[in-house]
């Protein structure tokens, strides 16, 4: 039988960097781990394979949870944290806040307290303003940090801000989750270890990402301090969370974090979005709104340019009101298809 190929191959956008396909080197490890029969929820050899890359690159003590989704890791990260009167600080921007659906709210219980900010970072000085009532039983505890790194307006702490940031949440005796969905591309961008923005620092939990960088459906929580969370194994349960084929979930990640994949794959993401700020940045009427620090290029363009550009090149408006954009690259966006874009783009301008 002949499976019917129902889109076009052919077919590029910036809209995402999980609208890509899958990485070729992922599914042939796809295909390794298939045959045979292995013991299900995560009693298989290449789950416990993972546990030790992960450890390599975030210490001895890191506990390794294969889940499905973005969405998923960071509803469980955060459950494995909260306690049920804590509150869990974040940007307005986060992901969490902004593009769940209300899944840390309605699914995992927790309370969402944002901070307004213009860049998407937070600083000491903003999570004072609502680390306080701590002992009032009429308040939430402000108990745990989210941090998005790299954040979801593109911008990047930098080791300092975080050690700065993180610091003052232990003053207050907080824990810290970072939701690192791209954090492979922030540390290519910054020239460090993934272990520099987190297990050096004092971070507590990690979301790590995978589907953003060529895999298919595999996220992870790692754990980094088992003392400052609490049932793993029956939060992720839980949480729906729990693959019965693991061996399938944890394979994409060695292929990714047990080699130098993530490097590779972050860094040509983020030379595309370069390469494509550069490209635009001279062409009249069309306005970087931030520069470009990892693989997301944030613009302005005339709407009615903007809609003929993506009659070729689907892409998603940012903000419709002030008409910024955001253009996505990934592990397999091509010089080609950037050139073509601001081609697109240049042909469209009035």
């Amino acid at each position: 039988m002949t499976f019917e190929r129902l889109h076009d191959p052919s077919s590029r956008g910036f809209a995402s960097d999980n609208a890509s396909g899958v990485h070729p080197q992922v599914l042939a490890a796809l295909a390794v781990a298939n045959g045979g029969h292995v013991t299900s929820y995560g009693a298989d050899p290449y789950t416990a394979r993972l546990q030790e890359v992960m450890q390599g690159h975030f210490g001895a003590a890191a506990q390794t949870y294969p889940v499905f989704t973005g969405t998923g890791a960071n509803v469980v990260s955060l459950m494995l944290l909260a306690r049920p009167w804590d509150a869990v600080i974040c940007a307005e921007t986060a992901h969490l806040n902004t593009d769940e659906c209300g899944a840390p709210e309605k699914m995992g219980g927790l309370k969402l307290v944002p901070i307004p900010t213009p860049d998407g970072k937070l600083t000491p000085a903003l999570l004072d303003t609502k680390a306080h009532g701590y002992g009032v039983e009429h308040h939430a505890q402000p108990r745990i940090l989210s941090i998005t790194q790299s954040t979801e307006l593109g911008s990047l702490y930098t080791v300092a801000e975080l050690r700065a940031l993180i610091g003052r949440a232990k003053e207050h005796d907080m824990v810290v989750h970072v939701d690192g969905t791209r954090l492979g591309n922030a540390a290519v961008a910054l020239g460090v270890p993934m272990s520099a923005m987190t297990t050096d620092l004092g971070v507590d939990v990690i979301s790590l990402g995978g589907t953003k960088n060529g895999l298919l459906g595999a996220e992870a929580v790692v754990v980094l301090n088992p003392d400052a969370v609490a049932g793993p194994l029956y939060v992720r349960k839980l949480a729906m969370q729990l693959a019965s084929k693991m061996r399938f979930v944890s394979a994409q990640l060695i292929a990714l974090y047990g080699t130098d994949l993530w490097v590779a794959s972050a860094a040509h993401a983020n030379a595309m979005a370069a390469r494509l700020a550069a490209g635009v940045r001279d062409l009249p009427g069309v306005r970087l709104t931030r520069e470009p620090e990892v693989n997301a290029v944030f613009a302005t363009l005339p709407r009615e340019a903007a809609e003929r550009v993506r009659e070729r090149y689907f892409f998603y408006d940012w903000d419709a009101a002030t008409g910024e954009v955001r253009w996505m690259c990934g592990f397999d966006t091509t010089e080609a298809d950037v050139d073509g874009f601001v081609a697109a783009i240049r042909d469209a301008l009035p």
